[in-house]
């Protein structure tokens, strides 16, 4: 479902982002088309495009000739890569400055983080 935050067309691109990060999109795998997806979405084919190219452009999608768009080999690991950075950035980092201005050790943190049943701990590394 649409409605997150900023322009349309980039809406489209995250949703699609996410259908491939999730494996509901996988490699070489076709994407609805334009007319679909808008359609779909009740949003313009026009910004349904323009979102597609957005993908095209990021190397997410290709276009093959006559038949529409699909999901380029090796998206999901660069998406995943890049969220991953992402989440340092917007998400540890900031949070590593607020524990130390309120007085939280890094041994605290980790400890917290360990304590968690289910969390990020349990997954297998890459």
């Amino acid at each position: 479902m649409l409605g997150g935050q900023g322009p349309i067309y980039q809406q489209i691109a995250e949703k699609i982002k996410d259908d491939i990060l999730s494996g509901a999109l996988g490699e070489d795998e076709q994407v609805m088309s334009t007319n679909q997806f808008a359609a779909y979405y009740q949003v313009n084919p026009a910004t349904v495009a323009k979102g597609f190219q957005l993908l095209v452009a990021e190397g997410i999608l290709y276009k093959k000739r006559g038949l529409g768009m699909f999901v380029r080999p090796g998206a999901r690991e660069q998406l995943r890569a890049r969220r991953r950075e992402r989440f340092f950035q917007d998400v540890v980092d900031p949070m590593l400055r607020e524990a130390r201005q309120i007085g939280i050790s890094i041994e605290d943190l980790i400890a917290y983080i360990q304590g968690k049943k289910g969390g990020i701990g349990h997954e297998p590394r890459h």
